[in-house]
């Protein structure tokens, strides 16, 4: 017990002892209480499936998971392929490179409540787009009430995110040795061959966590899209948080706990499949 005591595995557990209790206090307890609270007719009442059938036979519900999912599969694949080109850009000898790469983090510095009101300012019916649009003789559009509203809060996602992505890329290419682009020129390989062959190749693993990390900020635009649109936005743009915060707010906590189980295990299921699916690159790269 003494030598337990003095070895570095104790004093590891002192120093993250704080954060794991305060994980436990915030997040684990409340979402063991929520999955608890899915399964119960009322609060503190029986064992019921009943929740979780309500649940996938609402349409406001089947509408909100739709669009979360199309929202994901359409904003991620965009934001990272934008992210890796500017990361190639940005790795490369260009003008003023440095003040691009300023540029591209701020977003990430600049609190959620300023962004919004750019973008209110931006695409409001009153707004600097709309003004713009009129000065060459086109009618006036209402963005945020219209099918355009996906692509306003798409355009914001990735502004919001590519900062922190290019950052991720940007290591990602510097750790790749330069000696494999020397031996790939001296026998003569093309810049696809060498962009595909050694660049993309070794930038699997960074790849993997920038799709896992976009993938996880896409569940959080709800802060952005709530600010711009309000609680009861275009249909096109009703996602799992709004279905949520709107349970929330009329104290149904069943329905509110089992779509939050549900959101989470969905979660958990892309997070595996995503290691899984790095792990067996890896394995191809060994």
């Amino acid at each position: 017990m003494a030598r337990f005591f003095r070895s570095d595995a104790f004093s590891a557990i002192g120093l993250l002892a704080p954060s794991l209790a305060g994980f436990a206090l915030f997040y684990l307890i409340p979402f063991g209480q929520s999955v608890l609270t899915s399964f119960q007719d009322r609060l503190g009442g029986s064992f019921t499936l009943s929740n979780y059938k309500e649940l996938l036979l609402s349409s406001s519900f089947q509408k909100a998971a739709s669009n979360t999912f199309s929202f994901t599969a359409v904003s991620v694949p965009i934001l990272v392929a934008i992210s890796l080109l500017l990361a190639l850009l940005l790795n490369q000898r260009v003008f003023i490179r440095n003040w691009l790469r300023t540029a591209y983090v701020l977003p990430l510095v600049v609190p959620v409540a300023s962004i919004v009101l750019v973008w209110q300012i931006l695409f409001d019916w009153n707004g600097a787009l709309n003004a713009v649009l009129q000065q060459f003789g086109l009618d006036r559009q209402d963005w945020m009430k219209s099918n355009w509203a996906g692509f306003v809060i798409v355009l914001v996602y990735v502004w919001k995110n590519i900062g922190y992505n290019v950052i991720l890329f940007l290591a990602g290419l510097q750790n790749i040795p330069d000696q494999y682009y020397e031996i790939a020129n001296l026998e003569g390989a093309s810049s696809a061959r060498k962009l595909f062959g050694i660049t993309l190749t070794y930038l699997t693993p960074t790849t993997f966590l920038v799709v896992l990390m976009s993938v996880l900020n896409s569940f959080k635009v709800f802060r952005e899209t709530y600010l711009v649109a309000g609680a009861y936005p275009h249909d096109s743009i009703y996602m799992m948080q709004h279905y949520m915060n709107n349970m929330f707010l009329s104290l149904d906590i069943q329905k509110v706990s089992s779509a939050a189980v549900l959101m989470a295990l969905c979660i958990m299921v892309l997070v595996f499949v995503l290691f899984r699916t790095e792990r067996m690159f890896r394995s191809y790269m060994e």
